[in-house]
């Protein structure tokens, strides 16, 4: 198992009000799961951060891409392995 942490930058403040409560189901079915290791909006209010536990990149990739957030583009998805020390 690796750690991958997507970055989701705002694009649509607006529409994000009306799609939040999708993005919190979806990722609440995958903590059931295991399938996320952490999650939270920046402070700034520039978006958020999910950290994902997946076999390979393109596994968290996939998770990451199939977020409500990221397929009704209010957020725009920047994925990266992460080093959990």
């Amino acid at each position: 198992m690796a750690y991958y942490a997507a970055l989701l930058h705002m694009i649509d403040p607006e529409k994000n009000k009306e799609v939040r409560p999708l993005h919190l189901d979806y990722l609440a079915e995958l903590e059931k799961e295991n399938k996320v290791f952490a999650k939270g909006p920046f402070a700034d209010g520039s978006g958020g951060m999910v950290v994902y536990v997946a076999d390979t990149y393109e596994e968290a990739l996939q998770l990451a891409e199939n977020d409500p957030a990221v397929t009704h583009q209010v957020r725009r998805l920047e994925l990266k392995e992460w080093i959990k020390n």
